[in-house]
C-alpha cells in the first residue's frame, strides 16, 4: 500500500515523524473532555472504552514496529499485549472484547504513561532517516489505524453517554464540546442520471490505501440515477409517520425480526420530547432533531426499508465511487450504506503475517459503506475507502443516499 504522510524529498522522515505526533496528539485531544470514569465504561459488546482505544492504538506501534524493529526496546508492560490486542490471532491470546469495560487497571493515567513511553521510543526510531524510510509504510498503516479508532472512540462514547439519564436533560452530555455538523446542500432532492458503462474501481495507487481497496479493477455499471443529497431527518419523520417501522413488506426478514425484537420506532439516539417532537444526542450534547440534517444512526436494514418505501434502492458501492466527485455531501456528513456486500475485490490477496488479518478475514456477512462521517478525523477519507459493518448495527454515524434504476 502507498503512503500519504510522506514526501518525496529529503524531509520524508521529518514528515512521517510530524504526522506521527499530529495523529497521536489528536487522539489525546478527543479524550480531553472525558473523565477517568468516562474512559473505563463499555456500554455494549460492540463498543470499547475510550481508555482501551488509547491503549490499543499504542500497542499496535509497540507490537508491530518497536518490538521487531527497535533493538533494545523494552515493552512498557508485557501483560498489555494480552489486554490490548484486538483480533490478531497470530500475535497471541487476548482479553475478550465484550468485557473490555471490566479492565479497570491499568487506569487512564497509566495508559497515558504507556502512550508517552511508546511515543518517545517511536520518535527516537523515526529520527533515523534510513529507519524512517524503511518503516514508512508500516508506520503509516498504524497512523491510519489510529484514525479509525479516533472515530470509534467518539461513537463509542456517544453510545455510552446516551445510556446516562443526564444525557437527556439540561443540554445533555458532550463527548466533543463545541462540535457542529457540516452545512448541508441546499435545495430539494434531485436524481442525477448516470449512463453507466465500464468504470475503474479501487485505489489508484496515489496515496495511502487499506488492502481492501486493492487491486484496482473494472466494473460494468448499468444506467442509474443517484440522489444529489443525503436523506434528511424530515424525510425520515415522514417514513415514521407513514408506519415504516410497522410495515413488514418494506423490510428484509432479518431486519423485520430485529425491528420487532428491539421495538424500533426511530433512529438510534432519538427520543420523544413529550410534545410531539423528537430529541437526539450528538457529540455536542442534547438538541431537538433538526429536520434539515441528514438522518444518522440507522442500520442497513432501516436504510433498505426506507429506500423501498421511497420507491428507490440503496446504491452499490461502485456507483457511489464512480460518482463521488460529482455528488454533494459525499464526505464529512454520514457514512452511506450501500447495497454491496463486503467482499474481496478480484485478485485480492491478504498480506503475509499478522498484519494480513487487518481486513481480509472480515470479508463476510457485512455491508459496505462509502464516504465519511462527521466523526471521521480530518483527511481520513477518499473515494475508494470501504467501511463495513453488519447490517443491524446502528451506533456509527450512518445514513443513506437513494438510487434508482433507469
Amino acid at each position: 500500500m502507498a503512503q500519504t504522510f510522506m514526501t518525496t524529498d529529503t524531509s520524508r522522515n521529518t514528515a512521517l515523524a510530524d504526522a506521527f505526533t499530529r495523529v497521536r496528539d489528536h487522539t489525546e485531544a478527543l479524550s480531553a473532555a472525558l473523565s477517568p470514569e468516562d474512559q473505563v465504561i463499555q456500554s455494549m459488546a460492540d463498543t470499547s472504552p475510550a481508555k482501551w482505544h488509547r491503549a490499543h492504538t499504542t500497542w499496535f506501534f509497540e507490537q508491530f514496529v518497536l518490538n521487531p524493529q527497535s533493538p533494545g526496546y523494552v515493552p512498557y508492560d508485557p501483560s498489555f499485549s494480552f489486554l490490548f490486542n484486538s483480533y490478531y490471532e497470530a500475535v497471541g491470546a487476548r482479553h475478550p472484547r465484550a468485557t473490555r469495560g471490566l479492565v479497570t487497571r491499568p487506569n487512564a493515567s497509566e495508559v497515558a504513561r504507556y502512550r508517552a513511553h511508546v511515543d518517545d521510543a517511536m520518535r527516537t526510531l523515526l529520527a533515523d532517516p534510513d529507519t524512517a524510510d524503511r518503516l514508512d509504510e508500516l508506520v503509516t498503516l498504524g497512523l491510519h489505524h489510529e484514525q479509525q479508532h479516533q472515530e470509534l472512540l467518539v461513537t463509542d462514547m456517544l453510545h455510552a453517554f446516551a445510556q446516562n439519564p443526564l444525557a437527556w436533560i439540561n443540554g445533555g452530555l458532550a463527548v466533543l464540546p463545541g462540535w457542529e455538523p457540516l452545512p448541508n446542500a441546499a435545495g430539494p432532492t434531485r436524481f442525477l442520471e448516470r449512463v453507466g458503462g465500464l468504470v475503474g474501481i479501487g485505489h489508484t495507487g496515489d496515496g495511502f490505501g487499506f488492502d481492501n481497496e486493492f487491486p484496482r479493477h473494472h466494473q460494468v455499471l448499468h444506467p442509474h440515477a443517484l440522489a444529489n443529497r443525503l436523506v434528511r431527518n424530515s424525510e425520515w419523520l415522514e417514513f415514521m409517520h407513514d408506519g415504516g417501522y410497522r410495515t413488514s413488506k418494506l423490510w428484509m426478514s432479518d431486519g423485520w425480526e430485529q425491528a420487532k425484537r428491539d421495538a424500533l420506532d426511530a433512529p438510534m439516539h432519538w427520543r420523544p420530547d413529550g410534545e410531539g417532537g423528537w430529541l437526539t444526542v450528538s457529540p455536542a450534547g442534547l438538541a431537538p432533531v433538526d429536520p434539515s440534517q441528514p438522518v444518522r444512526h440507522v442500520s442497513w436494514y432501516e436504510a433498505d426499508a426506507f429506500a423501498r418505501w421511497a420507491d428507490a434502492r440503496l446504491p452499490t458501492e461502485c456507483e457511489l465511487e464512480a460518482a463521488s466527485d460529482e455528488l454533494p455531501e459525499f464526505f464529512g456528513h454520514v457514512w452511506q450504506w450501500t447495497n454491496s456486500a463486503y467482499l474481496a475485490y478480484p485478485r485480492f490477496r491478504a498480506q503475509e503475517g499478522a498484519i494480513g488479518e487487518y481486513n481480509g478475514k472480515f470479508m463476510i456477512n457485512q455491508m459496505v459503506l462509502r464516504g465519511s462521517s462527521s466523526a471521521t478525523p480530518p483527511g481520513h477519507h477518499r473515494a475508494s475507502y470501504r467501511n463495513f459493518f453488519q447490517p443491524e448495527k446502528r451506533w456509527q454515524v450512518t445514513g443513506l443516499r437513494l438510487a434508482r434504476d433507469l
